[in-house]
């Protein structure tokens, strides 16, 4: 029989669906972005904090899963409600951020920013 490393591993780990109210602590998700602003140059670490045990107690799911589903959950709400449009295929660079930013306090899921 073959089997793939992958599948043993899958198989001797623990179904994920079924840990989130077992862990407890935060996920951080964020992004380093350097560039120039008025030719000067820039450094920003925009990122967002979720507490786990929040995001079971509120929305069921662990940390990392709402930080993943909140970003197209919030595009859709600015494109439903015609805050963000555009023609053809736009990844979410080719919209205004600000928008986005601010939707996700909203959303229960407030953005840090540090200038670096």
């Amino acid at each position: 029989m073959k089997v793939a490393p992958r599948d043993v591993v899958a198989a001797c780990l623990p179904d994920p669906a079924r840990l989130g109210d077992l862990m407890s602590g935060k996920a951080c998700a964020g992004t380093w972005v350097t560039g120039r602003k008025d030719g000067k140059p820039r450094q920003v670490y925009l990122y967002q904090v979720a507490d786990n045990e929040a995001c079971m107690r509120e929305w069921g799911v662990q940390a990392v899963v709402g930080q993943t589903a909140f970003n197209p959950l919030i595009a859709w709400d600015l494109l439903q409600s015609g805050v963000w449009q555009g023609k053809g295929v736009l990844g979410p660079e080719a919209f205004p951020a600000k928008p986005f930013m601010d939707k996700m306090a909203e959303y229960g899921f407030p953005y840090g920013m540090m200038e670096m």
